[in-house]
């Protein structure tokens, strides 16, 4: 299956080593380039991409909002470009609904791989830095109010599922910690995902951070 991309970033250089990075990728394929936030909102909703790959600073309309409406309007998923004194931008975007994150100066291999996870649905979650953006900042709301909330939102078994959601293990992962079947593991977490009305993994770990969980 061909991946679609949708690449939204001001500087036509990035574009185009981005464009270089993917060219050679037969399973991706460039379907439109943005330079304004405004721009990758209109796009997305017209080509309909699997991935977006959006800066976080753009002119007109800012990434994380852009990405914000994206979400709304479709049913692509984004993964923000970024560096790495942008934390607290990234930690808003994910609350936004991105899927991740790539920091621009990242090799070939690793860049392809984030696209690929993403456009499969997952969420970009394993990078510890990815874990530790969502720590820092999840850790200046207040957690106790949220806590009670989701105690009467989900059961026992949900918080143990949702307490390894955020501490990054996959649901492979979940079922041989809790002893159950991955099938189990799945259903327990598309639970999690209508109680907790949450977008995707991402939004589930957030929520496991602002309850104190993890």
């Amino acid at each position: 299956m061909t991946i679609r991309l949708l690449l939204a970033d001001d500087q036509p250089l990035v574009r185009a080593g981005l464009r270089l990075v993917t060219a050679d990728a037969e399973d991706l394929e460039v379907v439109g380039e943005a330079g304004t936030g405004t721009e990758a909102v209109e796009l997305a909703e017209r080509t309909a991409p699997d991935v977006v790959l959006m800066d976080i600073r753009m002119p007109q309309l800012d990434g994380i909002e852009a990405t914000r409406r994206i979400r709304e309007r479709t049913a692509s998923k984004v993964l923000m470009l970024t560096t790495f004194d942008e934390d607290e931008n990234v930690y808003a975007a994910l609350r936004a609904g991105a899927a991740g994150f790539l920091v621009k100066d990242m090799v070939l291999d690793d860049i392809l791989a984030a696209i690929r996870v993403v456009a499969a649905g997952d969420a970009l979650l394993a990078p510890a830095v990815t874990r530790r953006l969502i720590a820092e900042f999840a850790a200046r709301t207040p957690g106790a109010a949220r806590n009670r909330e989701l105690a009467a939102a989900i059961t026992e078994r949900e918080r143990e599922v949702l307490t390894l959601i955020g501490r990054g293990l996959s649901n492979a992962e979940i079922a041989e910690r809790l002893f159950i079947s991955v099938a189990t593991a799945k259903s327990h977490v598309a639970r999690l995902l209508t109680k907790l009305d949450a977008r995707d993994r991402v939004q589930l770990v957030i929520e496991a951070y602002e309850c104190g969980l993890v």
